[in-house]
Parts: structure tokens; C-alpha cells; sequence
């Protein structure tokens, strides 16, 4: 519970660091604001006027206080006679759109939520079996095909594979819609013919990680001596990549979460290429016109975004390994994934154990890096 506790406390400085940074860069670039709302012409006592409405009068660490006041307790912008309401959670008020920038993010969000969702759920699924499948035939046609794919992914541009998926599956084949999107609560059917060019292009972007990964851990762990005594002993081979994929369950979470926060932080080229209006249209739109307030709030909103998806992977990793929970102590990199043998504990009751006394297997030493959580 304190190591819980205490992973928590961390991602709340670093959100507030995050926080006063953003502030820090964006309030004092020289960008005003008020200018655009002030309008033509504008008098210097007009522009002045038109700063303490907006609360752009005040030094920028005050703004960021009454920024955090705000998310609280709400806000009000102006005065009593002319005054625009900011209800709690206020992110700001965006004057150039008339709307709160928290309704504008909420109204983006779903769109934003269904990208993430399919891209993860594609990228981890093609790129973990691409992996296995190639360090399994190591040295094979489908191993040189799944790395010279990966290799091309990870090179290749987003708004490249992106307009070719439009090209191809849109203006050639005629299959799928070229943009737009469709709420699911309107038409399931839709919403998912309007989103699978947009999960195509980021699972294959995204998806040579995690075959990479896979590829070179699996051939370490199947080169291990655990392998190579099961193997002796007679277990099936896919028994034994289930016990080679156990020990990447770490490292794979830990990359899943990662990913899941940075799409739902908005993932800017794709949405602008797709018509799609997420979070990442919303910020590009609003770093075009200079709409400060939108800027910020959607920058703090990936940022709490990526902070709480590491913190749900450092909470799940004593959860996918019991001996992290029993030491608390234990920090697993990738370079140590797969020292070592599966926990007997945590075997599949469903076939035969290599740790059991049928098949006995001598454990190799482990070496063990003990670091703080």
C-alpha cells in the first residue's frame, strides 16, 4: 500500500511540474491574446481592458494559481456586469470559440478514445504475434519479413502511410470512407468503417515496437537453459513460448500503457489526415490561431493522460509479478526480462509444469538489480 502510495504522490509533482512549464513557456511567448479579442482598432486602454477580462493582467504564476483554484471551484471571467461562468472543473475558457475549453476537450474526447482504443488493441495483437512468430523460425523467411517490415514502419512518416492507406483503400479499392467521423451510440457500423484506415495506420506505425521486442526477447528466453531443459523433457513447444511470453508481460504492459496515454493525448497528423476531431485537431487548430487557453488545456489533458497510464503500469507490475509485490523493491528493465525460469507459482494449471516432479528442471542463477521502485 505505501509503495502505492507513494507512486501516486510522484505522478502528482510531476504533473505539477508539468504544469508550471507548460505555463511558463506558453504565458511568456509573445502571444497576447487580447489582441484578437480586443478587435480593430484597439486602443491601449481598450487592450488593457480586454487583459484583465480575459485574467491575462496578472504575472504568470498568479494565472497558474488561480488555474488550479479554477479546476476546483470554477471561474469567473470579467465582471459583474458582463461576466462568462466557468464551471468546475474550469481548464480555462477559450473566447475566440465562446465555450469552456473543458466542454471543448470533453466533446473531442470520445473521438480521440476510439482511435486509441482499436490502434492499441491492433498494434499489441499483430505486433506481439509478428514477434513470436518470427523468433520462433529465427533466420527464416518470415523472420526477415517481419523485420524488414518493422524496420520500415518505424522509419516511415505517419502522413505518408496514412495518405497511401487513403489512396489505396479509398480512392483505389473503394472500401472504406477517406475521413469523417460517426458517434458509435448513432450507427456501431459506422463508427467502426470510419475508424479502421486510422487503426490500420497507427497499428502499423506503432505495431514494429512491439514485434521488435518480442522478437529479440523470445529468442533470448528460448536460448535460455529452462528452454532448453523443458525442451529435453519433452513439453511441447508451445508450452514453451507460453512460458517465453510470460516473462514479457512486464515490459509489454508497461509499453501498453505508455502507448494507450500518448494516443489519448491526441495523436495530431493522423486525425488532421483523417477529418477526424479529436484532441489533436483540437490542438493544432488552436495553435493556428493562438487560442492560449485551448492550447494549455489540452496539453495538461495529455499530460495527466500519460501520467496516469505509467501509474496504472507501475500499480499492475506486482500484479503480473508476484515477487515484486512480496519485495516492493525490484525494478525489471528489459534488458533482464527472461534471466530466469517462470515462476512455479504462477504455471498454467492447464498442462504440466517444467518445475514439477515429472519433469525437473535445475532453476539457472538470476541476477536480481535492486533499485528503488
Amino acid at each position: 500500500m505505501i509503495p502505492a502510495l507513494q507512486r501516486a504522490a510522484r505522478s502528482v509533482v510531476v504533473l505539477l511540474m508539468v504544469m508550471t512549464l507548460t505555463f511558463a513557456i506558453f504565458y511568456l511567448a509573445p502571444i497576447d491574446p487580447a489582441l484578437q479579442m480586443c478587435g480593430k482598432p484597439c486602443s491601449p486602454e481598450d487592450l488593457e481592458a480586454a487583459r484583465g477580462f480575459m485574467g491575462f493582467d496578472q504575472p504568470w504564476f498568479a494565472q497558474l494559481g488561480t488555474f488550479l483554484v479554477a479546476i476546483f471551484t470554477g471561474r469567473t471571467f470579467g465582471s459583474a456586469e458582463v461576466a462568462v461562468q466557468c464551471a468546475a472543473p474550469c481548464l480555462g475558457y477559450s473566447f475566440q470559440l465562446h465555450q469552456s475549453v473543458t466542454e471543448l476537450i470533453g466533446d473531442r474526447f470520445p473521438v480521440t478514445f476510439s482511435i486509441a482504443l482499436g490502434a492499441v488493441a491492433l498494434q499489441a495483437l499483430f505486433g506481439i504475434a509478428a514477434g513470436a512468430l518470427a523468433a520462433r523460425r529465427q533466420g527464416g523467411i518470415l523472420d526477415r519479413t517481419v523485420t524488414g517490415v518493422s524496420v520500415v514502419a518505424a522509419s516511415a512518416p505517419a502522413f505518408v502511410v496514412g495518405l497511401l492507406a487513403v489512396v489505396v483503400f479509398a480512392l483505389q479499392l473503394d472500401l472504406l470512407p477517406s475521413g469523417g467521423y460517426e458517434p458509435f451510440i448513432e450507427s456501431p457500423l459506422q463508427w467502426a468503417r470510419h475508424l479502421v484506415l486510422p487503426w490500420i495506420t497507427l497499428a502499423f506505425l506503432n505495431g514494429a515496437v512491439y514485434a521488435r521486442l518480442v522478437r529479440s526477447s523470445m529468442i533470448e528466453q528460448l536460448g535460455l537453459d529452462y528452454a532448453r531443459t523443458a525442451r529435453a523433457a519433452g513439453l511441447p513447444e508451445r508450452r514453451i513460448d507460453r512460458y517465453a511470453l510470460r516473462n514479457l508481460a512486464l515490459p509489454l504492459t508497461t509499453l501498453i500503457a505508455l502507448d494507450i496515454g500518448a494516443l489519448l493525448g491526441g495523436t495530431v497528423i493522423t486525425e488532421r489526415i483523417f477529418g477526424l476531431p479529436g484532441l489533436g485537431a483540437l490542438l493544432l487548430d488552436a495553435t493556428s490561431t493562438a487560442d492560449l487557453p485551448v492550447i494549455v488545456g489540452t496539453t495538461l489533458v495529455g499530460s495527466l493522460l500519460i501520467v496516469l497510464a505509467n501509474l496504472c503500469a507501475d500499480l499492475a507490475r506486482p500484479l503480473l509479478d508476484r515477487r515484486l509485490a512480496a519485495t516492493g523493491r525490484r525494478t525489471t528493465t528489459l534488458s533482464d526480462h527472461g534471466t530466469g525460469e517462470p515462476d512455479p507459482s504462477d504455471s498454467d494449471p492447464s498442462g504440466p509444469d517444467p518445475t514439477s516432479s515429472t519433469h525437473s528442471i535445475p532453476r539457472p542463477s538470476r541476477t536480481t538489480q535492486e533499485t528503488s521502485p
